[in-house]
């Protein structure tokens, strides 16, 4: 084989005019979609787009099962597996933010067939999500005015989402910067409220401290209460990785994913570690709400810290909160949904239709026939039927295990391929932290929670719950055989793995610019890392 360059100005490859046009035109040429995103807009996204009413509600659950140590252990220790594969992410989509994010690299590093498990497995995740955020936005309303029966709301907001993502990724772009920017600032609201309630500031309540700690306690039903919590915090997580999907549609990715990757840090500190924190400071693991509130917004440990505090009406405020979160969430799912769905059927990993789009570089059909799997939250309006809603909501969170476990590992095969292939670690534009424990650490956490998320169907033994739990797993592997052995695919060797297609420079930059870095302390390669 031919030596390969050493040079970051030549790995890039040589920019002649025909690659000019290509990577600054405002329609991607290859996927046909808008490069609309601002570096503000996928940076917010990064920071708080996906957060909805998972943690604002769902962490209710998980504080009950497990108690307020539980809550911030399972939150950290996720958070840490978090990290891994953003960083494993930053690498790969700095590199090759064109193309269809990892599914397009599961393709290209490993086998054809592995992408359709990958990105199959992906959308499952947000249909699930998407189900289950519709569900909570019409409890939200029917909670406040039961005139209007939940599939007439539903109605009223399916077509309401539907118009609002065929006006363009720009438009989408805009809304979820300044929703994602409200969410922060009622995080931030209720974080002064939780130091301001639990030092004795307000008015009539006691000073509580750190009474919730104490009785009933930092744990509940102890290590199995832990191990509950992280099927719960896995869920809350899902959507880091999205920047990936989103970078394809950005107009200078070689500044904007890298600044996004290294927002997920304090994402991670900020919002999943903050909210564990004041969570259950505020609120107690034994509150009867968390578990038997008449809504969603009782449910929350928000609603009870407020109502604990002497405001009673405390739920209509947290409701708004909640309701805003719902439209965020509502519109990213549906955003990662069809964009996963457009860039596997360009592929041919899913059917061919899905893969149109608009000289706007609007995939209409994408949009729609994944907005379409909202209805699945009808679902839980019978009940019967609301057992099978259940399972469903729930297989995002083994998906999410899956999708991540799948990122490392195609980082793994990337890194190998770009040593044997002669290129230089030095010529990563992006380079990941501590790599290779990093990723194998990623990988190997990720395989170890796929498999005992469930453990806690076993005894007593569900089985619905526990195939509920599981049948992903042996899915993603029918699903990978089936597709190779029809198409005979190949799985490819280091050797043959293109490494150069998917790049591409900034919309406004005028021209490529190689920078030499200098050889940086330890300290400093952590500190920009984040």
């Amino acid at each position: 084989m031919a030596d390969r360059p050493k040079n970051a100005a030549v790995a890039m490859g040589s920019v002649d005019g025909d690659t000019d046009i290509s990577d600054f035109r405002k329609i991607d040429p290859e996927s046909g979609v808008k490069r609309g995103l601002k570096t503000r807009h996928l940076s917010m996204m990064a920071l708080a787009g996906i957060i909805g009413p998972g943690l604002l509600v769902g962490s209710g659950g998980a504080l009950s099962n497990g108690g307020p140590a539980s809550l911030i252990i399972g939150f950290g220790v996720i958070g840490i597996v978090a990290f891994s594969i953003m960083q494993s992410l930053g690498e790969l989509t700095t590199l090759y933010p064109s193309g269809g994010a990892f599914t397009k690299l599961a393709d290209r590093m490993v086998d054809p067939a592995f992408a359709v498990s990958v990105g199959w497995n992906y959308f499952i995740i947000w249909f699930a999500v998407l189900a289950n955020e519709y569900n909570a936005v019409t409890s939200i309303l029917v909670f406040w005015s039961d005139k209007v029966p939940v599939w007439g709301y539903f109605l009223l907001l399916w077509i309401a989402f539907l118009g609002f993502q065929l006006l363009g990724v720009e438009t989408f772009g805009e809304a979820e910067f300044w929703l994602a920017l409200l969410k922060l600032c009622g995080l931030v609201a209720y974080y002064i409220f939780a130091i301001v309630y639990a030092s004795g500031g307000v008015i009539g309540a006691d000073a509580i401290g750190f009474r919730y700690w104490r009785d009933p306690g930092a744990f509940v039903d102890g290590f199995a209460g832990v191990a509950k919590v992280f099927v719960f915090c896995s869920t809350f997580y899902a959507g880091v990785e999205s920047v990936a999907v989103a970078a394809t549609e950005t107009k200078n990715p070689g500044t904007a994913v890298p600044l996004a990757i290294r927002q997920v840090f304090w994402r991670i500190i900020f919002v999943y570690l903050g909210a564990a924190f004041f969570f259950g400071l505020t609120c107690p693991a034994d509150a009867d709400g968390l578990i038997n509130g008449s809504s969603r917004a009782l449910k929350s440990p928000m609603t009870i810290a407020i109502q604990n505090a002497g405001f009673e009406n405390g739920v209509h405020l947290i409701n708004a909160f909640i309701l805003v979160t719902c439209i965020s969430a509502i519109n990213s799912s549906i955003y990662i949904a069809s964009r996963t769905l457009l860039f596997m059927a360009q592929d041919g990993k899913a059917p061919r239709f899905l893969g149109w789009t608009d000289r706007r570089g609007v995939p209409i059909p994408a949009i729609v026939f994944s907005n379409a799997f909202g209805a699945l939250s009808l679902l839980n309006i019978s009940a019967g039927a609301s057992n099978a809603y259940s399972y469903i909501v729930n297989l995002s969170g083994v998906s999410t295990f899956l999708v991540w476990g799948s990122i490392s590992f195609i980082h793994i095969r990337f890194r190998q391929a770009w040593a044997v292939q002669g290129y230089s670690v030095d010529d990563l534009p992006f380079k990941s932290l501590w790599y290779p424990w990093n990723a194998y650490f990623g990988l190997g956490a990720n395989i170890f929670l796929a498999f005992v998320q469930g453990w806690t169907t076993l005894a007593p033994f569900n089985a619905g719950n526990f195939v509920d739990a599981y049948i992903l797993l042996p899915l993603f592997g029918i699903i990978y055989v089936v597709f190779k052995l029809w198409n005979k695919t190949r799985y490819w060797n280091l050797e043959d793995i293109d490494l150069q297609s998917g790049r591409r420079r900034d919309l406004d930059e005028d021209k490529l610019v190689v920078v030499h870095i200098e050889e940086r302390p330890w300290w400093r390669k952590l500190w920009e890392s984040f």
